[in-house]
């Protein structure tokens, strides 16, 4: 259970990043705009209330005079009906950009990840694209959705109380806002701590995700080899750091809104001081402020400070959740490792909008033409590969680990494209026709079969939604998959579990057989397999691949060579090139690589057997 080094990232509050997210923001800008503009009125509001107060003090209460208060009680009620009007609006309108934004970034996600090859998810762990578009897509919606609109208030509120201060008495008001400053500095000092701490417990979350699903995943792999301890102390390591970063963002936030609201004590004191001294100079006759204006500096110096903390909180949680926006906005704008060019798509389209009534038909010649490849950060597999083979050829594969077997299978399959040289189908090289063209006309079984959730019948069809009951049942009947499934209770419309899990090896390879053929591919690739299932469901699936692999351009690679006796051409891989090539008897009568192998695996195989009958 090795946690994977995720990219990692430095910046400090990155303008660019946040005007990218909230491009994402565009289908709700009505919202938005609805929620700036409530806000806003909110912020006046606020501000108008101290004042209504001021109001009530110096013409009611201080000369002890009743008249007006019937209509100062009505505005009064007015403006809190507004206010009430104001909170519903925004908490609505919040509501749906929050809840918008997280659908929009998932649908923008899910299919970027159909939009990208099969060489990046052989790099990209599975916990770590879960942890992207559940945790960081949230975290993502609640920040747009709330924290992002909350200073519209907050900026609205200052601005507008800074004014009044100033316009009542501008040396006190001034004396306020020099706090401002310090603030300034504190935030500065504090920023990097608190968005590099929650940087790191979001790389720690990506990883713990990441331990769960392997974990549970490989659950009866960690129980035979006897892992529990090991795999909880790996576990602890992860789960340990983020803990201490989590401790760090907390100890950081935690110091710095004391200090925030320690100033805005200090504040209050300072107008309360000068305050006071003016209204005492106003009783003895002097020029000094009223009690109600002295009220009003007191709500406003105390309320001037709410909205301080509000966006000092505000701007800790825009450093957390930019950590978690950097992640989402890089799975977004990953760029496929394989693109088709303009001039294809403008031809024969994308993998979302495919123009089939431009696709040629598929022979199933295919040409290695002096190929070389390297895989990403890896070393060379491919050197000068040269091979023809013919529609309707089958081909096996056979070589030991790391031969280079599969990079020839990915390249046929153009999940991955040569570093050099070209690959020809149909003697085009197949670059200048699209994926979606290729991969529609490709069959593929491989070892570990991979079911859905569903039925049977659902299995099946999955690459044909459109297949009748009865192409699903004749493409089960070829393979010899049907005996076991009308064995069911529910024959076709039984449910396979989670990942096929209701379904033996050997059945659920024999569901896969019948889910590709089903496709009625050009090109067919078994990648081994035959080598997970008893020998009665080998004898099943060799039967089905005479059957169905005939007038089909087909490769085998096979680790059991029994399964490839029948193949038109068997090549032995050995560091990436073909050491030896012809047919079954061709390659025992050169007793080269092949009859080693072959012999080899003939005495296991006899062995066991003797053994069984003992």
């Amino acid at each position: 259970m090795q946690a994977m080094q995720e990219e990692d990232f430095t910046k400090r509050l990155d303008l660019g990043m946040w005007r990218k997210l909230l491009h994402l923001a565009a289908p709700f800008r009505k919202n938005l705009w609805i929620i700036v503009l409530t806000m806003a009125l909110s912020a006046g509001i606020d501000v108008a209330m101290p004042m209504m107060t001021t109001y009530a003090i110096d013409r009611f209460i201080t000369p002890g005079v009743t008249q007006g208060i019937p209509l100062f009680a009505v505005l009064y009620a007015l403006l809190v009906l507004l206010q009430v009007g104001c909170v519903f609006l925004f908490i609505r309108e919040s509501g749906k950009v929050e809840t918008g934004m997280c659908y929009h970034i998932r649908r923008l996600g899910f299919r970027k990840l159909q939009e990208l090859p099969f060489s990046y998810y052989d790099r990209m762990p599975v916990g770590y694209l879960m942890s992207r578009l559940t945790n960081d897509t949230q975290r993502i919606g609640d920040t747009v959705g709330w924290s992002l609109v909350d200073l519209c208030w907050g900026a609205a509120y200052l601005v507008l109380c800074s004014v009044l201060m100033i316009s009542q008495n501008a040396p006190l008001g001034l004396a306020v806002m020099l706090v401002l400053p310090a603030l300034a500095v504190i935030s500065w000092r504090f920023q990097k701590g608190i968005l590099e701490s929650y940087r790191q417990v979001r790389k720690h979350n990506s990883q713990i995700t990441s331990a769960f699903n392997e974990g549970i995943n490989g659950a009866k792999t960690t129980k035979t080899l006897v892992r529990e301890e090991m795999n909880s102390e790996e576990f602890h390591e992860i789960a340990e750091g983020m803990r201490k970063s989590s401790v760090r963002a907390a100890t950081l936030s935690a110091l710095f809104m004391p200090i925030v609201i320690s100033l805005g004590s200090l504040a209050t004191a300072w107008v309360l001081w000068q305050g006071s001294a003016e209204v005492l100079e106003r009783v003895a006759g002097g020029t000094g402020m009223t009690v109600g204006v002295l009220q009003l500096f007191i709500s406003y110096t105390v309320m001037f400070f709410v909205p301080v903390r509000d966006i000092a909180r505000i701007f800790a949680e825009l450093q957390s959740s930019q950590a978690a926006a950097e992640r989402v906005l890089t799975l977004l704008d990953t760029q496929p490792d394989i693109v088709d060019s303009p001039e294809v798509e403008a031809v024969f389209g994308d993998n979302f909008h495919p123009k089939k009534e431009n696709w040629p038909a598929i022979r199933g010649d295919i040409t290695f033409e002096d190929v070389s490849f390297r895989y990403k950060d890896g070393e060379q597999v491919l050197t000068h590969f040269n091979l023809r083979v013919k529609a309707g050829e089958t081909i096996a594969l056979v070589g030991e680990t790391g031969a280079g077997k599969s990079t020839i299978v990915n390249l046929v399959c153009r999940f991955y494209e040569p570093t050099e040289g070209r690959v020809l189908i149909d003697g085009v090289d197949y670059r200048e026709r699209s994926q979606l063209w290729l991969q529609s006309n490709l069959g593929y079984v491989l070892q570990s079969p991979h079911l859905f959730s569903g039925t049977v019948a659902d299995n099946i069809r999955y690459g044909r939604p459109d297949a009748s009951d009865a192409e699903v049942a004749a493409a089960a009947r070829m393979v010899g998959a049907e005996p076991f499934i009308l064995g069911m209770q529910d024959g076709y419309q039984a449910q396979v579990g989670e990942g096929g899990s209701r379904l033996s090896t050997g059945q659920k390879q024999l569901i896969s057989f019948a889910r590709a053929l089903l496709t009625n591919p050009a090109i067919f690739v078994l990648d081994e397999a035959t080598s997970s299932v008893d020998t009665e469901t080998e004898r099943l699936i060799q039967s089905a691949i005479q059957t169905t692999l005939a007038g089909r351009t087909s490769f085998i690679i096979a680790h059991r060579l029994s399964t490839i006796r029948s193949a038109d051409r068997i090549l032995v891989i050995r560091d990436g090139k073909i050491a030896e090539q012809g047919t079954h008897r061709q390659l025992l009568a050169l007793q080269g690589e092949y009859y080693r192998l072959y012999t080899n695996q003939f005495r296991d195989e006899a062995g066991r057997a003797a053994l069984e009958k003992n």
